[in-house]
């Protein structure tokens, strides 16, 4: 056994060894036509290039969103009022249904056992504040202690209000970073103390960063998620809010979070259907699941490399005809040197090796330029248009490869051609 192995591992370094010579006559052929063999790798660099650069930029264009949509939380639901501006379809939904309240939140608790966190969101625009806020006015979120695990808030300083604090309807709030920055910009947060309108909240906690929402996602407005002002939806709706009208969502918003053990796709139809008996099918409120918007995210991105690696794949094409024409040329121009490696006992697939290998390191040289090219112009487009652009090693290895496959594909027939010439007509030719 052991000398059947040496046997094999000798066989494949003589192999190996066969292909030094080749390699370096096809440096030297190469090297002696240096312009037109790097006009041939100009299509294979361009090729690369292109799918290089058009992946990162959509790979950065999608990055965004599909972070914003994991940290909505996997395992969450959210249904959302939703704004109607015509008063008259206003008028006529009222009238089977009073939106989105405290008694959908009691049923939905009550009659699904897989959730391990619910609160209620209400959302407010103050009309006046101190310290007058240095750009956009922050928006207030009046929210249950539970929204911090739900959301997945990071409290940097200070804590998060107490279920003690909602109860007694204590005047308190959290601030987002960039609430906080647009209050107090020169100093700390921390125990100050917010005007609302006329009411006085004392700032107990400040978070950390988050994502913001780059489009409207699944009736998600576009917003930022760093400008909030948060307080116990008890404090705001007796200190803030005004008298709720008929018109008005008691809520406009249920945050969820299933257990790990639940489906979101099979809890969230079950939502869905008890709101729907309660609002009478009135469709006055939307359902967010993260977990199928990420999904579909994905796919999305999947369908659009696929585009792109296929536009981009026609200059790849366009470089491997390049090839083909060339290796052609040069099979006509180097007919005597063929019949005269013939002549001296070169086999046909000692040609045909010859040639391939010509073709393969064109396309593999050209697909190393392209590299080098595809991340300079995806980093000049993220500075000159300000987009995100990520490059990832599949596209990397993905544009690579297509590229020496195209020269060893369209090798093929040139080097056979070269392989099946007569060597005594070969030495004829001038």
């Amino acid at each position: 056994m052991t000398g059947e192995k040496g046997k094999a591992d000798s066989r494949h370094v003589q192999r190996g060894r066969q292909w030094l010579p080749d390699l370096r006559l096809a440096l030297q052929n190469l090297g002696a036509r240096k312009l037109r063999s790097f006009l041939t790798m100009l299509g294979m660099i361009f090729g690369v290039a292109a799918v290089v650069s058009m992946l990162s930029i959509g790979a950065g264009a999608q990055q965004q969103v599909l972070a914003f949509i994991e940290q909505l939380g996997i395992n969450n639901l959210i249904v959302e009022a939703k704004s109607i501006s015509a008063s008259s379809d206003l008028l006529a939904i009222r009238k089977i249904s009073p939106g989105l309240s405290f008694k959908d939140l009691r049923m939905i608790r009550s009659n699904i056992g897989g959730l391990s966190l619910s609160t209620p969101r209400k959302r407010f625009t103050p009309n006046s504040m101190l310290p007058k806020p240095k750009q956009d006015m922050p928006q207030v979120y009046g929210v249950g202690p539970e929204y911090l695990d739900i959301a997945g808030l990071k409290v940097v300083s200070g804590r998060y209000f107490y279920p003690e604090d909602n109860e007694g309807r204590v005047s308190v709030c959290v601030l987002g970073e960039g609430a906080r920055d647009n209050l107090f910009p020169q100093q700390e947060a921390l125990g100050q103390y917010i005007k609302i309108n006329e009411q006085w909240f004392r700032v107990i906690g400040t978070l950390a960063s988050q994502l913001s929402a780059p489009s409207d996602i699944a009736g998600l407005g576009a917003g930022d998620l760093n400008n909030i002002i948060y307080t116990p939806i008890n404090s705001l709706i007796y200190r803030l809010e005004v008298p709720n009208s008929y018109y008005q969502d008691e809520i406009d918003g249920i945050y969820m979070q299933i257990k790990s053990s639940g489906n979101p796709g099979v809890v969230s139809d079950v939502v869905r259907s008890l709101l729907n008996v309660s609002h009478r099918n009135a469709n006055d409120f939307s359902m967010i699941v993260p977990a199928e918007l990420l999904a579909e995210r994905k796919r999305t991105q999947r369908i659009f490399e696929m585009v792109m690696v296929a536009i981009a794949s026609i200059s790849l094409l366009v470089g491997g005809i390049g090839i083909m024409n060339i290796m052609l040329a040069s099979i006509l121009e180097r007919t005597h040197e063929i019949g005269v490696r013939r002549a001296v006992g070169a086999r046909s697939r000692d040609i045909l090796r010859q040639f391939l290998v010509e073709a393969v390191f064109i396309s593999f040289v050209g697909g190393l330029l392209g590299v080098g090219c595809g991340f300079g112009l995806s980093r000049l487009v993220a500075m000159m248009a300000g987009w995100s652009t990520i490059i990832t090693l599949n596209s990397i290895l993905l544009a690579f490869l297509v590229s020496v496959s195209v020269g060893l594909i369209f090798g093929i027939y040139p080097a056979a051609k070269a392989g099946r010439l007569d060597p005594v007509e070969a030495l004829r030719y001038e």
